[in-house]
């Protein structure tokens, strides 16, 4: 066996020999396994949350950079609920920083074109994350964390550091609210 000036032994068939912490590797493996699981529901919590495709895609991004540095920490508990505390708290950190930022109100979003029965379900969805949007951020994350992710009161209230009773006051308020924004009759805009 020949040893290369600063390099790692070379046996002499010239095969270099490495050996790869088992640790590591398990934990990689784990990881990944968790991520592709978790990355479509994280995906659908994210873009529910912020409305966006792309905010949304890099704060899963950041979810799962954060959940695998503490994954250790993750997985003796359960990773998914930690994943999506993270999300949820770096969303509100996003909030923070960017108070200044200024979003188009859902009264001023463009009227939704008439659809025929193929597009339906994104028109669905397209009226949902608009009303979505006239809830407090408060009732928009207990909603969505309830109802559309279907969570149990126990899971949001840990998630979102409130007791199970303001959960089930603000969905309350929070489903009532939509009820009335869904039932409104759509008003289109006069032609000029």
């Amino acid at each position: 066996m020949t040893t290369l000036i600063g390099g790692p032994p070379v046996e002499p068939d010239g095969m270099v020999e490495v050996t790869v912490d088992q640790a590591r590797h398990d934990r990689a493996t784990e990881f990944t396994a968790f991520m592709v699981e978790a990355e479509p529901l994280l995906g659908r919590m994210a873009w529910l949350l912020c409305g966006d495709v792309h905010r949304a895609e890099e704060l899963v991004q950041q979810t799962l950079v954060r959940t695998y540095v503490a994954w250790p920490r993750a997985r003796s508990g359960d990773p998914m609920a930690y994943a999506r505390k993270t999300l949820t708290n770096l969303r509100i950190d996003t909030w923070r920083r960017h108070r200044r930022e200024h979003l188009t109100s859902p009264e001023g979003m463009p009227e939704l074109p008439a659809v025929g029965a193929a597009g339906q379900g994104h028109a669905d969805r397209d009226v949902l994350v608009r009303a979505l949007l006239k809830l407090s951020p408060r009732r928009r994350r207990v909603v969505v964390l309830r109802y559309l992710l279907d969570l149990s009161e126990r899971e949001v209230a840990d998630d979102l550091n409130i007791s199970v009773g303001t959960v089930k006051s603000t969905a309350s308020r929070g489903l009532e609210q939509l009820r009335t924004i869904l039932s409104a009759p759509v008003v289109a805009e006069e032609s000029r």
